[in-house]
C-alpha cells in the first residue's frame, strides 16, 4: 500500500509541475538565453542515458576488442551528424547494434 501511494502521490506531482508551467507560462515567450538553454536538454539526458551503458561502470578500461556497442554509438554518432533526425539514428543504432550481436561481436 504504501509503494502504490508513493507512485500515485509522485504521479500527481510531476502532473502539477508540468501543468503549472503551461499553465502559468503558456501564454508568455521565454527569454531567447532559456529557450536556447533548453534545446541542448533532450540530447544532454539522451547521452547521460547512453554513455554510462556503452562504456560501462569503470570506463573505456573493457574495449580491449571491437565492441558492438561503441561501433554502433560511433555509426549513430555519424547518422545524427549527417541527417539531424532523431528516428533515423534511433532505427539506424538499433539495426546496428542488432546486427553486430548476430555477427558476435
Amino acid at each position: 500500500m504504501t509503494v502504490w501511494l508513493a507512485f500515485v502521490l509522485g504521479g500527481i506531482a510531476t502532473y502539477l509541475m508540468r501543468a503549472s508551467f503551461i499553465t502559468f507560462l503558456g501564454e508568455r515567450a521565454l527569454p531567447p538565453v532559456l529557450e536556447r538553454s533548453l534545446r541542448y536538454v533532450a540530447p544532454a539526458a539522451f547521452a547521460a542515458i547512453v554513455l554510462p551503458a556503452t562504456v560501462g561502470q569503470k570506463g573505456m578500461a573493457r574495449f580491449g576488442a571491437p565492441d558492438a556497442r561503441l561501433i554502433t554509438l560511433a555509426v549513430a554518432g555519424l547518422v545524427v551528424w549527417k541527417t539531424r533526425s532523431v528516428p533515423a539514428t534511433l532505427i539506424i543504432g538499433m539495426l546496428m547494434l542488432w546486427l553486430l550481436q548476430w555477427l558476435g561481436l
